[in-house]
């Protein structure tokens, strides 16, 4: 019962910051199962990332539904994303003592911080003015820098890509958070992939309930984001990422 009611927790936080705001499901639910299951490290990394997948995937079914989702720059970004986390991985293997975990966290926080303070109202016509080559390289070099940092520190991807689509390809809210979670579905698919492989399979329970609280959120938190307008939606992805922000840290600091 306390094994179920640790993954409902994790999965709740996780889905919400999922649907609401494309962040990793790993900056919550990997936390949670070390801290209070003694999961170790990389099995609990996995299976957030496998309850990513899901959460990503329905996320993005229904802000591509709601017509919040730019397919064909996401398709660039995440194929960057991709290399560039490899590149920066094998970087960091032949750098000691990189300082990871804490940067996501910290970021996540003050990220919330930011979409109270300062919303991020722009409209989907002043997004669209933007010329598409012009797009599509700023995707490329984004999503190079996105990726080398989530390889090099080893998390962080959903905050960086909701940041750079907002503050730098100046993206209304909404159509970032879909792409977000449209490159997080096949990033954690393959970040899950690999440590199962890597590591064998996980605990199944911990694993079924973490994908299905995720995946149940996810759904909420991404109807709910869609039909709210600019304020609204900037003001509850900054209370969901501040919240959070607050709630790993303690955990952390428990840990």
């Amino acid at each position: 019962m306390f094994r179920f009611l640790i993954c409902f927790i994790a999965g709740l936080g996780a889905g919400l910051g999922t649907g609401f705001a494309g962040m990793s499901a790993a900056a919550v639910i990997s936390p949670m199962l070390i801290t209070f299951l003694g999961l170790p490290a990389y099995e609990a990394v996995g299976i957030a990332l496998a309850s990513d997948v899901l959460a990503s995937a329905v996320s993005a079914y229904t802000y591509g539904k709601n017509k919040n989702l730019d397919v064909r720059n996401g398709l660039v970004m995440m194929v960057t994303v991709l290399l560039f986390t490899l590149f920066g991985s094998f970087i960091a293997s032949l750098v000691p003592n990189t300082a990871m975990g804490s940067f996501s966290v910290f970021m996540t926080l003050l990220l919330g911080i930011k979409f109270i303070v300062r919303p991020v109202m722009t409209t989907k016509e002043a997004m669209n003015k933007v010329d598409g080559r012009k797009r599509i390289i700023q995707s490329v070099i984004c999503g190079a820098a996105v990726g080398f940092i989530c390889g090099f520190i080893g998390a962080g991807g959903g905050m960086m890509m909701l940041l750079v689509l907002t503050g730098i390809l100046g993206y209304e809210l909404k159509t970032a958070v879909g792409t977000s979670v449209f490159i997080m579905t096949f990033t954690a698919l393959t970040g899950s992939v690999s440590h199962f492989v890597i590591g064998g399979m996980p605990d199944m329970w911990c694993l079924l309930f973490c994908v299905i609280s995720t995946l149940l959120w996810a759904r909420i938190a991404a109807k709910f984001a869609n039909r709210a307008d600019a304020a609204v939606l900037n003001r509850a992805v900054g209370i969901v990422l501040a919240v959070l922000g607050a709630a790993i840290l303690t955990v952390n600091y428990l840990n």
